[in-house]
């Protein structure tokens, strides 16, 4: 069972099981695990939605060995990262973390599922369970958008978060310009004409992010590598990536699973990527969220941990708790 919206759009949709075509795919962050569910994309009523009750009663148990990290745990390990990043001169690395929630008796994530579409607009927002994996997210960052017809290809460079009341500080600034950098980097290995946008803010609920917009033409061909070269990008890894993947696997306390992964959509018109962000993987017993952030040399954990935790409320603010 899978049902989603796409940005900016309101229709409920699903995927029918009716034929092996490849619909939606989930993948892992490191790549090696999917999910995917075939068949024809298809629209939901809201009444046949409402008919179809989800709780966490439907779901399997969390494993036993979670317990989430302490604010202490974190900042201890934070300390460690920024050495990392002053000792090897790195602009930016990405720290992410599980905040696990057990103060509930039951869940309605149907209802949970509509408080998210609601808040989040502008998302692609979807909720599935598979029988062992059950997850709900709703983020804006674009991987890829491909268009059939035209050959275009559209991606964003999309970092650094603060409350919508807040300035930016050279911190975030400095946080997304190595993300730009990256994009333009790869797109120019596919094309002589990259497009790039002035770079601007994107509200996303009660935070934004700067965020550049990328436009070029490609060879259809070269999707499936392209996507490959820009994932995980500098706004979920940092740079260079396969050194940051090593120090991420060796301090983050947990695996990220599908978290910072990228799901993918096609249809008879296109093919879009979405990264998989503000998610958590849902549990009979717990709703395990993923947070993180771009970890700078002038990165200060204290703060780090409060970004954290106001990214967290995108899922647990709208859950719908007995």
């Amino acid at each position: 069972m899978i049902y989603f919206k796409l940005p900016f759009d309101e229709r409920l949709q699903s995927v029918d099981k009716k034929n092996n075509k490849n619909t939606v795919h989930f993948h892992s962050y490191d790549s090696i695990t999917q999910i995917s569910f075939n068949g024809d994309i298809f629209g939901i009523t809201p009444d046949e939605f409402s008919a179809a009750p989800i709780t966490n009663e439907q779901l399997i148990n969390s494993p036993v060995n979670f317990t989430a990290e302490t604010r202490e745990e974190y900042c201890n390990t934070l300390k460690k990262v920024i050495d990392v990043i002053k000792d090897n001169n790195l602009p930016k690395l990405v720290y992410s973390r599980r905040k696990i929630f057990t103060d509930f008796n039951a869940i309605d994530y149907k209802e949970s599922f509509i408080n998210l579409c609601q808040t989040y607009p502008n998302a692609f927002r979807y909720l599935f369970n598979d029988g062992e994996n059950a997850w709900m997210g709703a983020f804006s960052e674009v991987l890829g958008k491909f268009n059939k017809a035209t050959h275009e290809f559209e991606t964003m460079a999309l970092a650094g978060t603060l409350p919508v009341s807040e300035d930016w500080s050279e911190k975030e600034i400095e946080e997304q310009k190595p993300v730009t950098t990256y994009i333009q980097n790869i797109l120019k290995n596919y094309s002589d004409q990259v497009q790039q946008s002035e770079t601007y803010d994107h509200i996303s609920g009660n935070i934004k992010h700067l965020r550049t917009d990328f436009k070029t033409h490609i060879n259809t061909e070269d999707l499936d590598q392209l996507i490959r070269d820009l994932h995980p990008t500098p706004a979920v890894c940092g740079i260079p990536k396969d050194f940051c993947n090593e120090n991420i696997r060796k301090y983050e306390k947990f695996p990220r699973e599908f978290y910072a992964g990228y799901i993918k959509i096609e249809t008879e018109e296109s093919i879009q990527y979405f990264v998989n962000l503000r998610c958590a993987r849902l549990y009979k017993d717990s709703v395990h969220v993923f947070v993180g952030g771009g970890i700078t040399a002038q990165s200060n954990p204290e703060k780090e941990w409060t970004e954290t935790e106001l990214k967290s409320e995108a899922i647990l603010k709208n859950l719908v708790i007995s």
